[in-house]
């Protein structure tokens, strides 16, 4: 265990000290594309000249998917398409040079017929007007899917001077793209692009898109650690629910033989490729170095080996016998240890508080431990003891006997007085082999079955400190009202509010913290006894696990 530590903590301290002593410059970046594939659909062949369309975009390439066409437009005056402003009864619906946002020319003030269901505003434009129709389903050039697009990616980090190209040297011009067996393939399948953005290229190609390919050059320009490729990722951009896909329109303008001006309206929709490129060079520089010296011992790992360091080589110079060594090696690795089998026992006759780590195969008071330390030296602080004269001479009155009982050997009740001395052989009918005070009560689970003594003789609950640090009234009462100077003493809950503070007195006596308040065993002797003197309606205890 020490040394799976010591690993994982020279791990992190090599890691952090590399980074920061690592100067670090932003990319410079430029990309060129070419884009290859030939279609043929609706009895015309598509080359990268029909549907490779420039664009005025930085690092963006766009592929023409679907179109529609609006042929031989001539500019003269000729019915509106029918959207809901434009239908009209009369000449009166039209007004004579108004222009709505959807129109596609200047009204004429004249209502004609559309067709022979719908009359429009007559307006002065190119006509005939084009359709406002949904795009072609499927998409014209919905086997673009299978062309592709070499990026070429050259890179500068200025502060280094280093330059790099995303072409490998020994390229195969026959390879494309894959995350897995063509990492670096700087080929890419439009259709395997967007596979990887996880969009469907079908249907994205009707009404078209905007894709990210990002390129990532995280890169550490060290010959010791060199490591600089760059790392493809893809996503879409467009909103796919709110108004989803890319589209634009562009003309081809003719001469006819009579000197009038003729054109085509294209409105094409496809998928613009945006290639972002990011990154981070890093590079050893000694001066970064020294520079971040004064923040990594701040860091807590570093200071934490620091430390460890510093005691190990205090115990080595002192041959393992050092105090700090002990203490701080059991703090470091007590948090190995399952909660639950972890008890902490203190005995009035043994100078030191005993660990029990493992399962319970016999009495607890019968179980080998380890020791933890020397008991405290004992004080009375502001929750145990009285200050004034007169508390003193209230304390040191002879305690009020408390009535409590034991089980005799025939099972009856045998009621003894806690302020009378024991007898001194140490065993009463019906205690246990594990009793050695004699005022012990039998129990079924290991973990209760606990003296508080090694070996026969007195109790200490007959001792006047018990009786004074743990069952008075008048000290438990004292200590409640320093924490809370309004508290009731009288309400129902008064008992178990003395009874649980009795318990936590009793810890902190013979345990010295109240660190140890939720794995120290209370002994059956003293346990009881605070029990019999504020009792819990039921007589229904949860036990050490719990209470």
């Amino acid at each position: 265990m020490w040394y799976l530590d010591q690993v994982l903590q020279n791990q992190s301290c090599v890691v952090f000290i590399y980074r920061f002593h690592q100067e670090t410059d932003e990319v410079n970046s430029s990309v060129r594309t070419s884009i290859k594939g030939v279609a043929y659909t609706n009895n015309r062949v598509w080359d990268p000249a029909e549907y490779a369309i420039p664009m005025q975009a930085i690092n963006s390439f766009f592929v023409m998917t679907n179109i529609i066409k609006t042929e031989n437009q001539i500019e003269g005056s000729c019915p509106e398409y029918p959207f809901a402003k434009a239908i009209c009864s009369s000449d009166k619906s039209c007004e004579k040079g108004g222009v709505d946002i959807h129109s596609h020319g200047i009204q004429t003030g004249r209502c004609v017929e559309y067709n022979a269901t719908v009359k429009t505003c007559e307006v002065k434009a190119w006509c005939p007007v084009e359709p406002m129709e949904n795009p072609p389903k499927p998409a014209v050039l919905s086997t673009s899917e299978d062309f592709t697009v070499l990026i070429k990616n050259n890179i500068q980090f200025p502060k280094f001077n280093y330059t790099i190209l995303n072409i490998p040297p020994n390229l195969n011009t026959s390879c494309t793209y894959n995350k897995i067996t063509s990492p670096l393939c700087p080929i890419f399948r439009l259709g395997y692009i967007l596979q990887e953005a996880k969009e469907n290229f079908s249907e994205m190609a009707v009404k078209g898109g905007i894709i990210a390919i990002e390129i990532n050059w995280d890169c550490n320009l060290d010959s010791w650690f060199y490591d600089c490729s760059p790392k493809y990722s893809f996503r879409r951009l467009d909103d796919k629910k709110i108004s989803p896909g890319f589209h634009f329109r562009y003309a081809r303008y003719y001469k006819l033989p009579e000197a009038a001006e003729q054109r085509t309206l294209f409105k094409v929709f496809g998928i613009r490729f945006d290639v972002l490129v990011y990154g981070t060079g890093r590079k050893f520089n000694a001066i970064e170095l020294i520079k971040n010296i004064g923040s990594m011992i701040s860091y807590f790992g570093l200071v934490a080996s620091a430390i460890d360091i510093c005691i190990r080589m205090r115990d080595f110079t002192s041959r393992g016998k050092s105090p700090l060594y002990q203490i701080y090696n059991q703090k470091k690795y007590e948090t190995v240890l399952n909660p639950l089998q972890v008890m902490y026992v203190s005995y009035v006759d043994d100078p030191h508080v005993t660990l029990i780590k493992k399962p319970l195969k016999t009495s607890l008071q019968h179980a080998q431990g380890t020791i933890v330390e020397s008991h405290p030296a004992k004080f009375c602080d502001a929750d145990s003891c009285s200050t004034s004269e007169s508390d003193e001479n209230q304390d040191n009155e002879e305690p009020e006997p408390v009535q409590t009982s034991e089980f005799n050997e025939d099972g009856e009740d045998e009621a003894y007085d806690m302020g009378h001395p024991l007898r001194q052989d140490g065993s009463s009918p019906g205690c246990q082999k594990w009793c050695c005070c004699g005022r012990c009560q039998p129990a079924q689970r290991y973990n209760e079955q606990l003296c508080c003594r090694r070996k026969k003789g007195q109790c200490i609950t007959t001792s006047v400190w018990f009786q004074q640090l743990v069952l008075s009234r008048q000290t438990l009462n004292k200590a409640l009202l320093y924490r809370d100077p309004f508290l009731d003493l009288m309400d129902s809950n008064a008992n178990n509010r003395l009874r649980h503070l009795a318990y936590k007195k009793y810890i902190h006596w013979r345990f010295g913290s109240f660190d140890l308040e939720d794995r120290a065993v209370i002994p059956s002797c003293c346990r009881w006894s605070i029990r019999n003197t504020y009792p819990k309606a039921g007589n229904n205890y949860s036990g050490f696990e719990v209470e």
